[in-house]
Order: structure tokens, then sequence, then C-alpha cells
């Protein structure tokens, strides 16, 4: 069974999908089912049930928001992809809070050539685990903030939180 809780954030609502206390989606979603269908069919044959607590993705949320911002780091993950997704998905965990990257630094990082970026780019907007896997930390060498799933807004709010700029509202 998936487990889910919404977080409530200062962004709007944090919907967290757990399998045996491992984070398999999160999303700034008040509806669970949203990230839920975005699951492989496997793990959406094991069907959804919404709980009250699901213990340390759920404490480490409230722990970040409050200003914390390693707090996310301790929680374990888990989401499908390639080789180099999964390359990618790691090298973004190792993005530290208060620091950005671009998509050609993310593949550098992630042991990839820099003509990877593309692929880079791909994995964030794959990324089913926001912001335990914290894409919203890529921006685009061009400048600006690029584009993020759950809008502009929230990964500008978030740059911002990691920056000390937002005073903690939880």
């Amino acid at each position: 069974m998936i487990a889910a809780q919404l977080v409530p954030t200062p962004v709007g609502p944090l919907a967290l999908l757990a399998r045996e206390g491992v984070l398999v989606a999160a999303g700034f979603t008040a509806d669970p089912t949203e990230m839920f269908v975005r699951l492989t069919p496997a793990l959406q044959a094991e069907g959804l049930e919404v709980v009250d607590d699901l213990g340390l993705a759920a404490e480490a949320t409230r722990a970040y928001f409050a200003g914390d911002l390693d707090a996310l780091d301790a929680v374990p993950v888990s989401q499908p992809g390639s080789a180099t997704r999964k390359r990618l998905h790691a090298a973004l965990r190792e993005v530290k809070a208060g620091t950005t990257v671009s998509y050609a630094e993310l593949a550098e990082r992630a042991g990839m050539p820099k003509t990877a970026a593309r692929a880079a780019g791909s994995a964030c907007a794959q990324n089913l685990i926001a912001p335990f896997v914290p894409c919203h930390r890529v921006l685009p060498s061009s400048g600006g903030y690029g584009g993020y799933y759950y809008g502009v807004p929230v990964k500008e709010w978030l740059i911002a939180h990691e920056n000390g700029g937002i005073a903690n509202s939880m």
C-alpha cells in the first residue's frame, strides 16, 4: 500500500507518498492522487491510503519549512528511471540548500559530459519527489528561473527560503 499525507506549507499543501517508509512521490498539490497517477503501474497496483502521519518524511517537511534546510536530506527516496536519470537525481540530492547549479553543472556533477545538459533538464522535468530531490535548485545558464512543475512562483519561493530571504512562517 502507498501511504499518503498532506503537509501544509507556506507555498501550499505538499502531498507526500511513501512505500514502506521510503518516499516515492512528493509534490505541491492538495490532491495526493495527482502524484499517485504519476507512479509506475506496479506501484499504483498497490493502492493508495491517506494516513495521518508518515513519520520521518512529514517531520522533515515541517523542519525544512521551519528553517532546518538540511532536514529533507535524511529522508530515503526511490523513483524509477534509467541509470542516467538515477545518477542525475542522486547528483541533485547533493546540491546543498542555498546553492544553485545550471543544467550543465548538474550533468557534470553526475559524471556526465557537459553535452548532457538536456538529459539533466529531462531528469528535473520527470522528478517525482520535489523538493526532496531538489530540482528547484537548477537554473538555466541563460538566466532566470526556467520552468518548474509546480510553477515558477513556488521555485522562486523555495530558492528565497533557502537563501534566508523569507521569514519562517511555520
